[in-house]
């Protein structure tokens, strides 16, 4: 391997990716590195760069090193904060994961460890979005007797929403969708999948076609915006809490907003 003063680890934007490229730092003893996804490759006139290959086997034993030495709440606050894709998150991830290895004792309690400060800040916010989703998520029943839901989530909190799902919505099956991602969470009565959809030309994921879509389908939302425009008080009518408690950015997907 070649010595220099940066060492770029190209990954492929993975959790497992991740940890495989953390384990070349432990096993190569690398001193300063940077990480770069597929979405974020830039050539480095100084840097050196090392394709990481995604290895289950070393990305397994990187995790359950890093189980061993946090609680659990450490272990989903770290996996959570990869799912935020901050820039620059895996550095501060890799600083988390580094001091937790020399440390005789968990370190994720340590709110005086900048570290984990930041780590418990982001965590929070995605999982503030991880409820939001499970809140807000409106599936619309389509030709194919599947019930699908489009999001666009600011994390990526899709595998932290499908244990919730798959427990809510266990008798149907259902896809989930996040159309900025371009994936979805696919439950199939007994599991489960992570999948890809080619969607149509011209699909507009804020409307119920009949294309895609069943006739009760579109009776149903009409019932529940008549439901919902009869139950409005406009007398009471707070928008600011309105809009704190449900944010505009998710009204385009919300079947009571669609009027």
């Amino acid at each position: 391997m070649l010595i220099s003063e940066e060492h770029i680890l190209s990954y492929d934007g993975t959790f497992d990716g991740f940890l495989t490229a953390v384990f070349q730092v432990f096993e190569f003893k690398l001193k300063t590195v940077s990480f770069q996804r597929p979405e974020s490759v830039q050539e480095s006139l100084f840097g050196n760069t090392i394709e990481i290959v995604t290895d289950l086997e070393k990305a397994d034993r990187v995790w359950k090193g890093i189980k061993s030495k946090t609680s659990a709440r450490g272990s989903y606050r770290l996996y959570s904060s990869f799912l935020s894709e901050q820039s620059g998150i895996e550095i501060v991830l890799l600083d988390y994961m580094q001091q937790a290895f020399k440390s005789t004792v968990p370190i994720d309690s340590d709110f005086s460890n900048a570290t984990v400060l930041k780590l418990s800040q982001i965590a929070k916010s995605v999982g503030r979005e991880k409820h939001r989703m499970e809140a807000f998520v409106r599936f619309r029943l389509t030709n194919d007797g599947i019930y699908f839901a489009t999001v666009e989530p600011d994390f990526d909190v899709l595998p932290l929403i499908s244990k919730h799902f798959k427990s809510r919505y266990a008798d149907q099956k259902w896809i989930i969708y996040d159309l900025k991602r371009g994936y979805g969470l696919y439950y199939d009565l007994e599991k489960v999948e992570i999948m890809q959809l080619a969607l149509p030309d011209g699909f507009d994921a804020t409307k119920t076609n009949r294309d895609y879509f069943t006739a009760s389908e579109l009776e149903f939302q009409t019932l529940w915006q008549d439901y919902f425009v009869s139950t409005n008080i406009k007398s009471r009518k707070n928008l600011k809490l309105h809009v704190q408690h449900v944010p505009k950015r998710y009204w385009k997907y919300l079947s009571e907003k669609l009027r």
